[in-house]
């Protein structure tokens, strides 16, 4: 299914996202405190979508898809992903990706329209790198380009 793109990418996002560093001043709370909550991620995940859909190198990917189911799995995924209290029931990335031929310049676009929205909202770096910094563990999981195959 070629919505679970989307899904894929956001829900690696937080992965290992919250391990602070041994600073003086470290904000010991969980990502999703610091994202603001489920009312800032469900914010941004619109902004995202919003963003997905006006952008034409990868808006293809998702013209069949249930928007509002996606919309409500990529709250769930990012909230869990980021220590909040919800419950993704989507499927594994590998498992959601496999076949689609997903490119590495679709990827960079999703990641680019990710990155927008929170800077729309005016995510703090921190938290902008925290989230984002697990992207790039996430794309061989998400690209399979035929360049290299995964199981």
């Amino acid at each position: 299914m070629r919505t679970v793109a989307l899904l894929v990418l956001l829900a690696g996002c937080a992965h290992g996202a919250a391990k602070p560093k041994t600073e003086a001043a470290v904000d010991s709370r969980s990502l999703y405190d610091r994202l603001g909550g489920l009312p800032a991620i469900t914010a941004v995940v619109e902004a995202f979508l919003g963003n997905v859909a006006a952008d034409e190198r990868i808006n293809w990917r998702f013209a069949g898809a249930d928007i509002p189911d996606l919309r409500q799995k990529l709250i769930d995924q990012v909230c869990q992903a980021s220590g909040g209290p919800c419950v993704y029931k989507g499927r594994d990335m590998l498992a959601a990706h496999r076949g689609m031929g997903v490119q590495g310049s679709e990827f960079d676009a999703l990641v680019g329209d990710l990155q927008a929205a929170l800077n729309k909202f005016s995510v703090p770096a921190k938290e902008q790198g925290d989230l984002l910094g697990a992207l790039a563990g996430l794309r061989p999981q998400i690209v399979n380009d035929g360049a290299a195959s995964g199981s």
